[in-house]
């Protein structure tokens, strides 16, 4: 496949992945708790059943050599997707602004080192979840977002969404970046977790 024709068919398919995750985080901040947890699998389950390309679907699956640059392609096709929601929710529901900036707060506090081990955590229960979906298996897949969600594990996608809803000024941190791209890394490590395991386990 061309990057051509690579870009036209998964592109779209992951913009409306980074707007299906972002409606689950804007239910999430207006309810908040267990039940705002619960149904922000709403987005993940949308994802799933239109075959949708998350980031966080996707790269515990890499397998082939042009993998990584759909992967690269999901990923911003996903911010741009969550961008989209930001600017309207920030625009039409500015309620949720203030607890997404706690969000933000709340890991840049954290800082790097700790958010990619949030991540990590994130990551495997993901792919854990979309493994178990593929099979037909909904369970793991409806319990699998409100457990990251109450775990405090940090999820890439919708993070790009908390972070870009935020105000400006917080957004503009220099170490924002840092702490995504961690977020990044970690939720990548955390979806192949189990495969390298496997791996390695078979090695020996």
């Amino acid at each position: 496949m061309s990057k051509t024709e690579l870009f036209r068919s998964v592109f779209p398919l992951a913009i409306l992945a980074g707007i299906c995750i972002s409606i689950g985080c804007v239910v999430n901040l207006r309810v908040g708790g267990v039940a705002g947890a619960v149904l922000f699998a709403f987005g993940l389950t949308t994802v799933v059943y239109y075959q949708l390309k998350l980031y966080t679907g996707t790269a515990g699956f890499i397998r082939r050599h042009g993998d990584w640059a759909m992967l690269f392609v999901v990923l911003i096709g996903n911010i741009v997707g969550c961008a989209l929601m930001a600017a309207m929710i920030g625009y039409a529901q500015p309620d949720c602004i203030e607890p997404a900036a706690k969000i933000l707060a709340g890991r840049l506090a954290k800082g790097p080192l700790a958010c990619t081990l949030l991540a990590v955590g994130c990551g495997f229960i993901m792919t854990t979840a979309v493994e178990f979906a593929r099979k037909g298996k909904m369970l793991p897949l409806l319990l699998g977002v409100p457990v990251f969600i109450l775990c405090g594990f940090a999820h890439s996608i919708a993070d790009a969404f908390y972070f870009l809803v935020s105000p400006a000024e917080q957004l503009l941190k220099g170490d924002v970046l840092v702490v995504y791209v961690c977020e990044v890394l970690g939720n990548f490590i955390g979806c192949n977790l189990y495969r390298w395991t496997l791996f390695f386990g078979q090695k020996e």
